[in-house]
């Protein structure tokens, strides 16, 4: 049994959720999003809270359960408070700053690296060794924090390069004489 498909999704006042077969669409104040749900589980939407369950007993059934509700909860938790990452940039000479349409990382190579910001997605550089990226949808802020992270990752001796916030680097001791 899955214990995170058999919780319940609280749908918070000021969100509206439509079912159509398997297609949920959720609104909220930052937006509307949706997704489509595999026909192994079937959705219920009663008394401002939404249910998920499966249709049979099956291991493919049961495995889709647990993973349509969270899909599901992080709709509403987009649509409502939105996601996002920080990443910390370290290393000497090594900084962000908005330019235009456009994350510009010295990063050093011997050129600039400019990352485009997707549609959706917000970045902001509170500092020049500090990008926050900002957005509804929780799969595409991860996906361009890994984007940048992985122009340059931490390296394990000094610690230099891109990292999460929440992230730890595993540090190595250099050579011994």
């Amino acid at each position: 049994m899955s214990r995170i498909g058999k919780k319940p999704v609280p749908v918070p006042s000021g969100v509206t959720v439509t079912l159509e077969g398997q297609t949920i669409t959720v609104k909220g104040p930052k937006g509307e999003m949706q997704t489509q749900l595999v026909d192994l589980v079937s959705v219920k939407h009663e008394n401002d809270e939404i249910s998920v369950s499966p249709v049979d007993q099956t291991k493919p059934a049961r495995s889709a359960w647990g993973l349509s509700r969270t899909l599901i909860a992080n709709l509403i938790t987009g649509v409502t408070d939105g996601f996002t990452k920080t990443l910390e940039i370290n290393g000497v000479g090594y900084r962000a700053a908005l330019q235009g349409q456009g994350l510009q990382l010295n990063l050093g190579y011997s050129h600039d690296v400019v990352y485009a910001i997707p549609q959706g997605i917000d970045i902001k550089v509170p500092k020049p060794t500090e990008i926050v990226v900002s957005g509804i949808d929780k799969q595409r802020v991860g996906q361009v924090a890994a984007e940048i992270r992985a122009w340059r990752p931490p390296e394990p001796y000094k610690g230099k390069g891109v990292k999460y916030a929440d992230e730890t680097i595993f540090r190595k001791e250099g050579k011994k004489k």
